[in-house]
């Protein structure tokens, strides 16, 4: 699995702390920030959600301060389907119950381990399908119809 892995200054330690996590298992792809000067999340969040957009990354991983702008901007390209998750009940079923493709997580709210904790859990969960399934069309249908590209 290749997985597409962004920050702003805010999560930039954590992000750190994930790479490093991650890439004994999986290919992980940075696309920064590199560093804790402030910088605008939108440089980083709409790379990393348009590389899973396009399928050449298999899921995505967002970090902000609150991880609310990261959800923002990886919301606002078409195909993804970003999941704000502070702990692992609600990572697993944001994969389980919306398919969600890119995880949102709080940099300044999550400690290093938990955060491991919600990842591994979102990477392993599977989409229900079904029932779910239904709404995920309705959202794409909804896509197709409303973006211009």
């Amino acid at each position: 699995m290749k997985i597409a892995i962004a920050s702003d200054h805010a999560g930039y330690k954590l992000k750190e702390e994930i790479k490093k996590y991650l890439r004994y298992k999986y290919v992980v792809k940075d696309f920064g920030t590199n560093g804790e000067d402030a910088v605008d999340y939108p440089e980083f969040g709409f790379p990393a959600a348009e590389c899973v957009a396009n399928g050449i990354c298999d899921r995505g991983i967002v970090i902000c301060g609150t991880g609310i702008g990261m959800s923002i901007v990886a919301n606002k390209v078409k195909g993804i389907r970003a999941a704000l998750c502070y702990c692992g009940e609600i990572a697993e079923l944001s994969r389980r119950h919306n398919n969600a493709n890119v995880l949102v997580l709080a940099g300044k709210y999550l400690d290093p381990k938990s955060a491991k904790e919600i990842i591994d859990i979102w990477l392993t969960a599977n989409f229900d399908k079904g029932r779910h399934q239904r709404r995920i069309d309705k959202i794409c249908k909804y896509e197709i119809s409303h973006f211009l590209t």
